[in-house]
């Protein structure tokens, strides 16, 4: 793996990178009992975070919104509910800073990225891995397609909890963030390897104790 030559961001020149069968292997296995180890690690914790939330907002404490996963294949993500309840009505919009939406509790959640913690249900279900581009909503990737239609190579893996582009880009709270994040989840795909996945993990977990997630 080699990000010291640029920004650690993709280029549109290039392959996707196509991976071994161990490498494949090993990252499942990984998911499986990593994703495994963690909930039932946190399992009094999760709990305990459940009755938070259900004290504190209306509506069911874990929150499934419709993503695109591999090969353009929906599927329901798991969150726990950091946002009132029936928080978006008609057309779907990003969730910004200052968000009147999110309460108080899910600031709390969305800043050291518990929320995401279901996310390990799906990698359990098969549909995301632990590391790999997060997935997005069809409402949003068709008006990315329309300026960056290399987008759709993103499909071509799993989608991640974590991601390169989570790492070094951030949050994209508007289409044309989606768009800058690209490139580094681009990037990932041409240069994916188990070290550079335990890069981003270890990187992700100094994000999440820092307090600096969404």
């Amino acid at each position: 793996m080699n990000d010291q030559g640029d920004n650690g961001s993709g280029t549109k020149n290039g392959k996707i990178k196509e991976m071994p069968t161990l490498y494949s292997f090993s990252k499942i296995l990984a998911d499986y009992l990593f994703s495994i180890i963690i909930l039932l690690l946190l399992s009094p914790f999760l709990l305990m975070l459940a009755v938070v939330i259900r004290l504190s907002v209306k509506g069911p404490v874990i929150y499934t919104q419709d993503r695109i996963g591999k090969d353009g294949k929906p599927f329901s993500i798991y969150k726990f509910r950091s946002m009132v309840y029936d928080a978006e009505k008609g057309e779907p919009f990003l969730s910004a800073s200052g968000d009147e939406r999110v309460t108080r509790t899910g600031r709390f959640l969305r800043k050291y990225r518990l929320d995401e913690i279901p996310n390990f249900i799906n990698v359990l279900k098969g549909e995301m891995s632990i590391v790999g581009p997060r997935p997005e909503r069809l409402f949003f990737i068709n008006q990315i397609i329309k300026s960056a239609p290399q987008y759709i190579e993103l499909h071509k893996v799993k989608p991640g909890i974590t991601s390169w582009g989570q790492v070094k880009y951030g949050y994209a709270s508007s289409v044309d963030g989606m768009i800058e994040r690209l490139d580094y989840d681009l990037f990932y795909l041409k240069t994916r390897s188990t070290w550079f996945d335990l890069k981003i993990i270890i990187l992700t977990i100094g994000t999440v104790f820092k307090g600096k997630g969404i």
